[in-house]
């Protein structure tokens, strides 16, 4: 969340960021609410300050044996008062509260300006791309031939943009799954297996509320949620908390499935395992100093870019420009790998810092050594990686003429077989 003293001290950076993102606010209508609410609060401070001069009055009045029933009733009217100034607070909060959750986060000064995906910035390109001796196929052809992706039953049972994993296709994305955790563990990160559903107060922490209610699935009556990615989950571990400064970074990795309704989405990926109402998914979540936000940046960049170069698949890392970041994040790159059955790349995954903006939300400080002070964290993720998608490009990539696929070196032993062939 943007704090209303950033954007009434900086209107115009404030402005020209957001122009940036592509979005329109009605700041001159922020700006009126904050002088409303603030000259609230100093009506409130005169009222408090008037009630104290009265009460001292009628304390001197009756010690002296005075009549007080005039002031009295000047406190009674008083109360009165800073009862209805309290309630026209409250009402005031809520409204500028409501419209600044609304705000997309500011994009640091690095990101390069644009209006869409066709203003993200390649910035490196890893891996060269297979030459097939066979004109290679999409993956959901593949999963069909090999009968490990069953489409049309996941229909049966729910609907479109559903998937049945089947023998070895199941196998695949479990190991995939272990692959991911057992390398993050490696590195640094604590696993944690958190609750799939989330209240409506840990989405509003990292953005999803109330902005994006339609991409959610939420219970019927109740207030809960389930989740669209373990980001949600992991960033609320610490919600209003104070951690101290030596803590940080915080890094955590979770396997969750996610369950996004894909609002707005018709008509993209529609085919095969790329744009599902449920996938699985391994998270990387850091929390961390401000000072050092963006090095760890491009270290849990690096750290989700290993999945993809112990598996051997080609990929490029794309700087996204103002107009493609999501909503909460300040610099994103994504991890695009090559889907040569599509002839195109594909993002797999998003690596983002998000700075103070979901902290702030989420109320997660820790208590610096400099200043002695409480100060937000700063708090940054990324998919490490997304297990469908993965399973998608393993088989594009590593496709062979007789129809098999030959399981990457590294997850041959989370296998237990190095090639998955046709039945016969």
């Amino acid at each position: 969340m943007i704090p209303i003293d950033v954007i009434r001290n900086r209107r115009e950076f404030v402005e020209t960021s957001l122009k940036n993102r592509g979005k329109s606010v009605d700041i001159d209508l922020l700006l009126g609410l904050d002088e409303k609410r603030r000259g609230l609060l100093q009506e409130i401070e005169q009222k408090k300050a008037e009630k104290n001069r009265l009460s001292k009055q009628i304390g001197q009045g009756k010690r002296e044996g005075k009549d007080v029933s005039a002031l009295l009733a000047g406190m009674e009217g008083e109360d009165g008062r800073m009862k209805e100034i309290e309630g026209e607070l409250r009402e005031v909060e809520a409204d500028l509260g409501g419209r600044l959750l609304m705000i997309p986060n500011l994009p640091h000064p690095s990101v390069p300006v644009g209006k869409n995906d066709e203003g993200n910035v390649e910035t490196e390109r890893v891996g060269t791309p297979r030459t097939f001796a066979f004109a290679p196929l999409p993956h959901w052809d593949i999963g069909t031939k090999l009968d490990i992706l069953d489409f049309e039953r996941a229909v049966k049972i729910t609907g479109a943009r559903f998937t049945v994993y089947k023998g070895a296709g199941a196998k695949l994305e479990r190991a995939l799954i272990n692959f991911m955790l057992d390398t993050h563990t490696a590195n640094g990160y604590t696993e944690i297996l958190p609750p799939f559903i989330a209240r409506r107060e840990s989405l509003i922490g990292t953005g999803n509320l109330p902005k994006f209610e339609e991409d959610l699935f939420k219970l019927q009556g109740l207030d809960w949620y389930l989740i669209p990615t373990a980001e949600v989950p992991l960033t609320n571990l610490h919600a209003d908390e104070i951690l101290r400064e030596d803590e940080l970074p915080k890094k955590y990795v979770a396997y969750t499935p996610c369950f996004r309704s894909e609002a707005g989405s018709y008509g993209k990926d529609v085919r095969g395992i790329i744009r599902q109402h449920q996938f699985n998914k391994v998270e990387i979540v850091k929390l961390a100093h401000p000072d050092r936000s963006y090095q760890e940046l491009e270290e849990l960049t690096r750290d989700a870019r290993r999945i993809l170069d112990l598996l051997g698949l080609p990929y490029r890392v794309m700087a996204l420009c103002t107009g493609d970041m999501g909503f909460s994040s300040a610099k994103t790159y994504d991890l695009e790998v090559w889907m040569p059955g599509q002839g195109r790349y594909m993002e797999i995954s998003s690596c983002s810092n998000y700075e103070d903006f979901q902290a702030r939300r989420a109320k997660i400080r820790f208590k610096s050594s400099s200043t002695g002070k409480n100060a937000l964290v700063h708090t940054l993720n990324g998919s490490g990686l997304a297990a469908g998608r993965t399973v998608a490009a393993l088989l594009e990539n590593y496709q062979q003429e007789d129809g098999s696929v030959r399981i990457p070196e590294a997850l041959v032993s989370y296998m237990g077989q190095d090639r998955i062939s046709p039945k016969e």
